[in-house]
């Protein structure tokens, strides 16, 4: 498997720390609002990571935090508390707004197939693992005590800008309006592992530390968490490209500081999902929710596919225009895989399984390949073997998918609308569900001349039909209609 690396700028073949073992990180959200889709799909992309890692023989070991705590309004350490904003907004206590919107996050994560990670950790939780790195990477040398705060030295790091280079303008502090300047900082990119009430004196979590009452740092629970549970050497961290600076660039400072070596070999990062005013976010336009998107009629898993039709690696533009084509696609889908019917004395060719499998494995082995991972899909549809075979093949692939093809092609079959003639023996079956009267009484025209031996006009009614992209297909005691694609 071949993953892009965001460290190192290419694609590099996947090799674990340990054979046959994955430790994957993922950063998780900050629990004072629902998540937006864009937030989502940076989730789908990385549980079909994980799937795919799972599906070829891997044990994983996933890890993510909760935000319940620090995360600044600003990434330069200034600002509100997310988390007490969100707090004020509703009138409700932190812990209150916290478990309301953690919940709400992994329901949209159920409704969307996102699996649950093997270990989810409020960061509130941690508190004690935080103190001891602070300690640690203070006794190193790599940290120091000013205004009451803790700041890691950023001029003690050999690099700092490990994922990019940036331009001194870009990172002067006060450039943006409303960042205000840390006067208490050696240097304008330190960062702030652990704040006491001399910043902010209305914070509402608050714990003992040697450095004073306070509260940790954003960037050192992830560093926290991820070690208390998946040790020093991680293999994949996971998070939005947005998270690259200055979130995971502090990460990897304080970490290596604390541990004296490499601590992650592989960054995992996905793209924005942008409208056609720019970057999505919950302060501009339409606030995008998978409730939103439901309360207008799209399964969620329709959203799921439009994202997996593009590479996580480029930027996704939505528009409802954009979801309506990905719900069409999987519309069409489902009723093609609702049209296969695996007959009893059939077996399931291994070979043929075995090819299918592989040309579905180099699709997601190069870089998660998502989009050749769904033409894989309609090959294996297109592909000149029996319906039990392709029904095996595809119910293989959706482990990694998780568009639920098999159910959900299942559940239109049975409901699958039948319109009966008045002697009761003839059915005209719309494969998608679709009732149209029209097309019905022509099928219905058709069956008539047939009955009469007037087999021209039962052919001219069928190509009458075909040059309107109605495709027929005649079945014991009735016919099936689709729109050809």
């Amino acid at each position: 498997m071949y993953l892009y690396n965001s460290l190192t700028h290419k694609k590099e073949e996947f090799v674990p720390n340990h054979p046959g073992e994955v430790k994957l990180y993922t950063c998780g959200p900050t629990v004072y609002h629902f998540a937006h889709i864009g937030n989502l799909r940076t989730y789908i992309m990385e549980d079909v990571l994980e799937k795919y890692l799972r599906y070829c023989g891997y044990h994983v070991k996933r890890v993510m935090n909760i935000t319940d705590v620090g995360h600044l309004s600003s990434d330069g350490d200034t600002g509100e508390d997310k988390m007490v904003k969100g707090a004020k907004r509703e009138h409700k206590s932190v812990m209150e707004i916290a478990q309301y919107y953690t919940d709400a996050f992994f329901e949209d994560c159920r409704k969307l197939n996102i699996k649950r990670p093997d270990v989810v950790e409020p960061a509130t939780n941690c508190i004690p693992e935080y103190i001891h790195m602070i300690e640690t990477i203070l006794d190193k040398g790599y940290a120091y005590v000013a205004g009451g705060n803790v700041y890691f030295d950023t001029s003690k790091l050999e690099k700092y800008y490990v994922f990019q280079d940036h331009k001194e303008e870009d990172l002067a502090v006060g450039v943006r309006e409303g960042v205000e300047e840390d006067l208490n900082k050696r240097n304008k990119n330190d960062f702030v592992l652990w704040f006491t009430k001399s910043k902010f004196e209305d914070q509402a979590l608050k714990w003992d530390s040697p450095w004073g009452v306070g509260y940790p740092g954003w960037h050192i629970e992830c560093s926290g968490i991820s070690m208390k549970h998946l040790g020093e050497d991680l293999d994949i961290h996971c998070g939005g490209i947005d998270n690259a600076f200055p979130h995971h660039t502090n990460e990897i400072a304080q970490s290596e500081a604390f541990l004296g070596h490499k601590w992650c070999n592989y960054w995992f990062h996905v793209l924005h999902l942008n409208t056609n005013s720019g970057k999505m976010s919950k302060s501009k336009g339409e606030f995008l929710t998978v409730s939103l998107l439901e309360s207008k009629g799209y399964d969620p898993l329709v959203y799921r596919l439009f994202c997996l039709q593009s590479h996580y690696r480029k930027s996704l533009v939505f528009s409802y225009e954009n979801l309506d084509n990905a719900k069409a696609t999987y519309q069409k889908l489902l009723s093609r895989i609702a049209a296969l019917q695996a007959k009893p004395e059939e077996s399931v060719d291994q070979e043929v399984f075995q090819k299918l499998q592989g040309k579905f494995k180099e699709a997601l082995g190069n870089d998660l390949n998502t989009s050749l991972a769904i033409t894989a899909v309609y090959d294996t549809l297109k592909y000149p073997t029996n319906d039990k075979t392709k029904l095996a093949v595809l119910h293989d692939f959706d482990q990694v998918l998780g568009l639920d093809l098999i159910e959900k092609a299942e559940k239109m079959r049975q409901e699958q609308k039948q319109i009966v003639t008045g002697n009761g023996n003839f059915q005209v079956i719309s494969e998608s569900g679709e009732k149209n009267e029209e097309i019905e009484n022509e099928i219905l025209e058709r069956h008539a001349a047939k009955q009469a031996k007037n087999f021209q006009e039962a052919d001219r009614i069928r190509e009458a039909l075909r040059a309107r992209g109605i495709e027929l297909t005649d079945i014991p005691g009735g016919v099936k209609w689709r729109r050809a694609e």
